[in-house]
């Protein structure tokens, strides 16, 4: 586990570019805003607001963490993109999170969202106001969903 100050960028690899450009293309798409004005690699990791992706695996598992969400979450990006998305709610909290991934999934996105997550080291923070969306590539094909937020509070 790193600490905030050891992140270290990530290496943005062919892969990994082309799922950056399908988070921006997909948040453009459907809420007809840029998620970063001439976003690239590097200044969606240093985003002033958190980012995060997971797949659709049967258990989606973060693709994509920026620094700003591996600082909350107290991670290093090799941990964070091991991580079940499910496990940065609390259980209590992962049912109601659940109910969210259906209505993003349902109605594309949403921009409203509030709920608790929790760090690696067990702080409890509530985000607010959190965009959450499809990862839609241009066939229609979902291959994940995002989300950024830049509120949150310690609980």
């Amino acid at each position: 586990m790193s600490t905030p100050a050891s992140i270290d960028v990530p290496e943005f690899d062919r892969r990994l570019r082309r799922r950056l450009e399908l988070i921006c293309e997909s948040f453009l798409n459907l809420t007809g805003q840029p998620l970063l004005d001439n976003a690239t690699p590097e200044r969606l990791w240093h985003a002033p607001r958190v980012i995060v992706a997971h797949g659709i695996e049967a258990e989606p598992v973060f693709f994509y963490g920026n620094r700003m969400a591996l600082e909350l979450f107290e991670m290093d990006f090799a941990s964070f993109t091991h991580l079940p998305s499910r496990y940065s709610a609390e259980p209590l909290e992962r049912q109601e999170r659940s109910r969210l991934l259906e209505r993003v999934s349902r109605d594309g996105f949403i921009d409203d969202y509030a709920g608790v997550r929790i760090s690696a080291t067990g702080k409890r923070f509530r985000i607010e106001q959190a965009v959450v969306w499809n990862l839609i590539d241009g066939n229609g094909e979902i291959h994940g969903q995002a989300a950024t937020f830049d509120r949150w509070k310690p609980i």
